[in-house]
Parts: structure tokens; sequence; C-alpha cells
């Protein structure tokens, strides 16, 4: 499975920017998709997470104000960021935890990572 993220960039603080994620490979089912981000200096953190069944998860950091959603029929996950600080500031990952056709098993995939900065 291949993970290819877009919509990273460069923002004022309090603008909005919305990331893609779509997956590509035999893919069986997705169960869950979701979004991790890396700051300079900062450990690796879950930003938010959906389940098959639209479940959502966030970090405290985020809630009410960055929104994840997925379309299961194009395997693509998408994030909305409303409201950006320059704490947001980090790498985003896109993960999967999907089963292929080469053995049906779950395994969790990653993205190569698309750069957000919120400028002061």
């Amino acid at each position: 499975v291949q993970l290819q993220a877009s919509g990273g960039g460069l923002v004022q603080a309090g603008g909005s920017l919305k990331l893609s994620c779509d997956a590509f490979g035999s893919i069986v089912a997705i169960n869950t998709m979701g979004w991790y981000r890396q700051a300079p200096g900062k450990e690796h953190e879950l930003v938010a997470s959906i389940t098959s069944g639209a479940n959502t998860n966030y970090a405290d950091t985020v809630k009410d104000r960055f929104t994840i959603s997925r379309a299961n029929a194009k395997n693509t996950v998408y994030l909305q960021m409303n409201d950006l600080k320059p704490e947001d500031t980090a790498v985003y990952y896109c993960n999967a935890a999907a089963s292929t056709l080469v053995d049906f098993l779950t395994r969790n995939y990653w993205g190569m990572g698309t750069q957000v900065t919120v400028s002061s």
C-alpha cells in the first residue's frame, strides 16, 4: 500500500489548510486512517484518526479546530485544519491500517509526510 499526501504549505496564524491522503495498491480493506505529526525536537504524535465506520478521535490540542473525514470509495482521508497556530508547525504523516490481496493481514502503512508551517 502506498500513501500519497498533499496539501501542506505555509500559512499565517489563523489561516486554514486541507490535507489529503490517497491510498493505492491491492487493497482489500482499510480500517483506521489517520494523521500524525512530528515537530522539530518533539515526539511523533497522533493528530486525528477515523475508522471505516466514521468514528473519530482527536488530540486535545486540535479539537474544535481540525476535522478529519474520509471517502471510503476512494481510499482517501482528509484533514481540514482551521485556526492554525504556530505550534501546529510540523511534518504531517498519513497512516492507514489496511489489508491487501497479498495475505489479507492488516498492517500499518505510512506516507512520506507533508510539511505544514504556520507563521506568527
